[in-house]
């Protein structure tokens, strides 16, 4: 019964802190930070600047909170880019269960490999399932990568190097820049 009432608050926890995190940052600040956390990707592993210079679009969430005691929760608010142009915002959320405790910062890219690609996003109908896991950002981890249905995904932990990254119970929603 008490595992129960923790499991609970934990989920009521992060139902109610997890929706503050992604609405506290302004847009000016996630351009910065986008711009910041693209630049460490590329110091990290030169092989990603042309990833970002020939992907068609990317969407770059620089700061992802990340926190679980059993059932988990991640989010993060992100600049999506078409061509290099800053087109619009995006959120992230996640949802985990398992057996996990604990708390993490990463930063994650999402490369777009064709206006298909970006099109879904846009359309809010990408999703990444359990299956789906991100490449660690580290020297040389773009050397040989393939987009997998028109999409190619990086972390990075923020001070320090994520061996992997699950993706499982990611929800996308974009908002287009208000012109």
């Amino acid at each position: 019964m008490k595992k129960y009432l923790m499991g609970l608050a934990v989920i009521l926890l992060a139902g109610s802190l997890l929706p503050m995190m992604v609405r506290g940052q302004d847009k000016e600040r996630i351009i910065a930070d986008s711009k910041k956390a693209k630049a460490e990707f590329v110091k990290t592993d030169k092989l990603m600047d042309p990833l970002f210079d020939h992907s068609y679009g990317y969407v770059i969430f620089p700061n992802v909170g990340k926190g679980a005691a059993g059932v988990g929760g991640a989010a993060g608010r992100g600049a999506v880019y078409e061509k290099g142009k800053f087109i619009g915002l995006a959120k992230m959320v996640q949802v985990t269960a398992g057996f996990q405790f604990g708390g993490q910062a990463y930063r994650e890219v999402v490369f777009f490999e064709d206006k298909a690609a970006l099109d879904h996003f846009k359309d809010n109908k990408l999703e990444f399932s359990g299956q789906a896991s991100a490449i660690a950002a580290k020297e040389g981890a773009a050397a040989n990568v393939k987009y997998r249905d028109g999409v190619l995904v990086f972390s990075q932990e923020k001070g320090g190097l994520m061996l992997e990254a699950a993706l499982g119970g990611q929800k996308f929603t974009y908002q287009p820049n208000a012109k």
